[in-house]
């Protein structure tokens, strides 16, 4: 009859409470926000995918020096034992505006998840539309 035996693979540096662990630091950790940019017209829009927050009182933007800053906080409410995937925590992400972007002309909105901010484009760096004729080969 075999007997299996398991090993904990583990150091002392794995262990919370440990001064060379890196648990406790997980609390202090920003997680950072899945974001997508392009320009529309005369705006630039940055989307945010920040679910689950109440943006009145989790969530701040600001411009500073030519970046967008976004952070929220997400809690779980239910401290209860049980197993879950979703992230809590603190959540940021700083944006680089592009050339010309007019940081005066901000304005944001929430919905459904996805945080969008608007950032007007001065009308020399605007990008017009414009037509493109595609040559079809059959």
């Amino acid at each position: 009859m075999a007997t299996e035996v398991s090993v904990m693979n583990t150091s002392i540096s794995d262990w919370e409470g440990s001064p060379l662990s890196t648990v406790h630091h997980l609390a202090a950790r920003s997680w950072p926000i899945p974001v997508e940019q392009y320009p529309d017209g005369s705006s630039y829009l940055v989307r945010f995918e920040v679910p689950g927050i109440d943006p009145v009182a989790d969530l701040a933007v600001r411009v500073e020096a030519g970046t967008l800053v976004v952070q929220a906080q997400r809690t779980d409410a239910e401290q209860l034992d049980h197993q879950s995937e979703f992230r809590y925590g603190r959540f940021a992400r700083r944006v680089t505006l592009p050339p010309g972007a007019d940081v005066r002309d901000v304005s944001a909105s929430y919905r459904n998840g996805i945080l969008t901010v608007r950032v007007g484009m001065k009308p020399e760096h605007q990008q017009p539309a414009r037509a493109v004729h595609v040559e079809i080969q059959q």
